[in-house]
């Protein structure tokens, strides 16, 4: 039960920084790139690498921690976290073709997909 509260503290934090955090970005600097979305995301690998060090190194953080950190926070904050803790994993392991498969279908994938759903939304 406190993982499922963990992951919901987490998570609502988590959405509320990403909103402020990608607004205040984009106000100082504008609209013309998504600045907001790229502190967001670089900012959320940072944070997962710093608790995926606490949590696997030091030995720091428990499972309720992670669950709130990583999971809850940084799984709401961006997905990018995610994404990059998975494959620096892969790399870790000695995985370094899987890792570099990931990056590029993922992009790849995603883009394509979402390039579809442009074309459905426009369709529908």
């Amino acid at each position: 039960m406190i993982s499922i509260v963990n992951l919901i503290i987490g998570g609502a934090a988590g959405t509320v920084a990403r909103y402020g955090l990608a607004l205040a970005v984009n106000r100082a600097c504008g609209a013309q790139f998504p600045y907001g979305t790229l502190a967001v995301n670089a900012s959320g690998c940072l944070l997962v690498g710093i608790f995926a060090s606490l949590a696997e190194e030091k030995f720091l953080l428990g499972s309720n921690a992670r669950m709130l950190l990583m999971i809850g926070f940084c799984g709401a904050f961006t997905t990018f976290s995610t994404f990059i803790l998975e494959t620096s994993h892969l790399i870790r392991d000695g995985e370094t073709l899987r890792a570099f498969m990931n990056v590029m279908v993922s992009v790849t994938i995603g883009f394509i997909l979402f390039r579809i759903g442009v074309w459905i939304g426009k369709v529908i």
